[in-house]
């Protein structure tokens, strides 16, 4: 069986690094640009003490914006990955009890949020949605060397003279 080489294996790492990257800034500045929908969107799981709902709503967006910058550059990878995972798992499981409640929201995954009409909601996809975002994460603490990436460029040991 033919392994594929080290540089198709970095390009794949680059593919997922950026794929996930653009998943969380989008996702971010989505909710960053309407902070009261985002308000919305996390109080309607009703999971949280009312309290608590404005700090989650409001941290969530640069949570996402955060992971989303790093995995750009490609600085922390592997434990951006894992961050992402807990964060995943954590959308995953609210969006799970939500289904089991019977509650009918929008995830508010990506901008909206809130009630909607019990035939409007998507829980099947956002999950499956969600364990595919996993999937590229999942890639990147098992393998995070990628291409044009500051992990490489901070890691890179100079060659030793008399080895090839």
């Amino acid at each position: 069986m033919v392994r594929p080489s080290p540089r198709v294996l970095d390009g794949i790492g680059t593919v997922a690094r950026l794929g996930l990257a653009a998943v969380w800034i989008v996702s971010g500045a989505i909710k960053a640009a309407d902070l009261n929908q985002a308000y919305i969107a996390v109080q309607a799981y009703d999971l949280l003490p009312k309290g608590s709902v404005s700090l989650v709503a409001a941290a969530v967006p640069f949570l996402e914006l955060a992971l989303g910058v790093l995995l750009v550059v490609g600085l922390g990878t592997r434990l951006v990955a894992v961050l992402s995972v807990v964060v995943l798992i954590g959308f995953i499981i609210a969006i799970s009890q939500a289904w089991a409640r019977g509650l009918t929201i929008d995830c508010g995954c990506f901008g909206g949020g809130g009630q909607v009409a019990a035939g409007q909601t998507a829980y099947p996809e956002e999950i499956a949605r969600d364990i595919g975002f996993l999937v590229l994460a999942g890639w990147l603490i098992v393998r995070p060397r990628s291409l044009l990436s500051m992990d490489s460029w901070l890691t890179r040991r100079p060659a030793v003279v008399g080895e090839d």
